[in-house]
């Protein structure tokens, strides 16, 4: 029995017609199901012949009692399936009018589209910001979680505690004290997903005790704006000099809250210097303010052991947050976020309202996973194998841009290059690499206020993130840039 199509309907469900017949042979494999099932597969097979559009707005749809014929079913199945969907809106029906496809219903989307940042293969992308994710330990992380698996009592996959569970509130304090300096109180330390949460919460409580602006590095992240404006606060753009933040404009500017990468700005490279955060801290002592520190990279120095974090030096002026962004991967969305104790109350309250807190098993997880030590040995390897990309990424632009200067500390995922006045202007020198098929940022394009520092006319400053590639292929892109101009 092939559905037709009414006065005005569209013609594929006309009768005999190849639309009609595919729609309704969707019906097939619900006829067959368990007799249990039988009815629920039948009204799904047919909401989704609605949604696909294999069954267009229109269609006249079989009497019941020939459609039961033809499925070999019982007709008060075929009934019921009927009267539920039209009570749905997927069809409508009258006395002595049959049964029709309802007009409400639209065609769904063939496929979910995926918007996750990709760069095609065919480009060489020094684009900042993503490890190596190669390099995730997936045995290690499928052996604790086999171990979590079987250990976890029932009750732990309950709602958790907002703040994150105790084991690994636990194992970060002892991780941060470690090899971060950080005065970590389990108590303090709030298990988030990234640090955009972190900021996004913190922000949000700032806001409700009556702070409307934020201070931000200039240069710095270009996430800032969007972050802060989602929680209702202005951004003001603070310059940096040698040291680190300036502390005259900083307290010029009236904020109450200022946004600081000390360990390793982002994206000049530089450290804080000792006087600088002390000053830092005098200003936020000063003016009853608050510091939060962005430790995005801190693990990863190169020269020496790493400068420790603003926060233990004083942990009810500095916020501190971090995740394993760099360190294991973004999309486990997992960092951390340490909060003085005269915020705390505020912060786990609106983390509880927000989403009920962390995922437990993958805090679980990673409590596990920091416990055994394989977190340590998971930075030591990633910190070989940066080290080994920076001093590539080093050695391939002195053969290819003599005179070309690395600036900022050996750390982190990514380097200041400032190529020699000759490879200028900047806009034409980043329009001939991207036709090239080279993707690069220059430092300007992390300028918050316009001033990105000053520079000669015709200096190319490129920010060049190198972790993600192996030497191989930061050599081949240096070289395919140089080809370039």
């Amino acid at each position: 029995m092939t559905p037709s199509t009414g006065p005005g309907g569209p013609p594929g469900g006309a009768p005999g017609s190849a639309a009609g017949s595919a729609a309704w042979e969707l019906l097939l494999p619900a006829a067959s199901a368990p007799a249990r099932a039988r009815g629920r597969a039948l009204q799904e097979a047919l909401r989704d012949a609605v949604r696909s559009g294999r069954l267009p707005p229109g269609t006249r749809l079989p009497s019941s009692r020939n459609l039961a014929a033809d499925l070999k079913v019982s007709r008060g199945l075929v009934t019921e399936a009927y009267e539920q969907l039209t009570a749905e809106g997927y069809l409508r029906s009258g006395r002595g009018a049959g049964t029709w496809v309802g007009d409400a219903v639209r065609a769904a989307r063939p496929r979910a589209r995926d918007l996750a940042p990709r760069s095609p293969a065919d480009r060489v992308d020094f684009v900042p910001g993503t490890p190596d994710l190669s390099l995730f330990p997936r045995s290690a992380w499928a052996a604790a979680q086999r171990g979590v698996l079987t250990e976890l009592p029932h009750e732990s996959l309950g709602y958790p505690d907002p703040r994150g569970l105790p084991r690994l509130r636990t194992a970060l304090a002892e991780l941060l004290a470690r090899r971060r300096g950080v005065v970590a109180d389990p108590e303090r330390i709030m298990v988030v997903s990234g640090v955009a949460q972190a900021t996004s919460l913190l922000a949000g409580v700032l806001h409700a005790r009556g702070t409307r602006s934020a201070g931000v590095e200039d240069p710095g992240s270009p996430q800032h704006h969007a972050l802060y404006a989602a929680a209702g606060l202005d951004t003001v753009a603070l310059p940096l000099d040698d040291e680190g933040l300036a502390t005259g404009p900083l307290y010029a500017s009236g904020v109450r809250l200022v946004v600081t990468t000390p360990a390793h700005q982002f994206p000049t490279g530089i450290a804080y210097s000792a006087r600088r955060r002390a000053e830092l801290l005098d200003w936020a002592r000063s003016v009853d303010g608050l510091v939060l520190e962005d430790d995005y990279d801190g693990d990863f120095r190169y020269d020496r052991a790493p400068v420790g974090a603003l926060q233990g030096l004083d942990p009810e002026r500095v916020a501190y947050t971090g995740s394993v962004s760099k360190s294991l991967a973004p999309g486990l969305r997992l960092g951390w976020l340490l909060v003085p104790d005269w915020l705390a109350d505020d912060v786990v309250e609106r983390k509880r309202t927000t989403d009920l807190g962390h995922p437990a098993l993958d805090q679980a997880l990673f409590a596990r996973f920091v416990e055994r030590g394989d977190y340590d040995r998971q930075l030591r390897a990633c910190q070989r194998a940066y080290r080994e990309r920076r001093d590539a990424l080093v050695a391939a632009l002195a053969e290819h841009f003599p005179g070309a200067r690395v600036t900022g500390i050996a750390a982190g995922l990514h380097a200041i290059a400032t190529l020699p006045g000759r490879h200028g202007p900047e806009e034409s020198f980043l329009a001939r690499v991207s036709e090239a098929g080279v993707a690069v940022r220059s430092l300007a394009a992390y300028g918050h206020g316009g001033s990105a520092g000053a520079r000669a006319a015709q200096e190319v400053r490129l920010v060049l993130g190198y972790a993600h590639l192996s030497p191989g292929r930061i050599r081949a892109g240096v070289a395919r840039m140089a080809r370039a101009l």
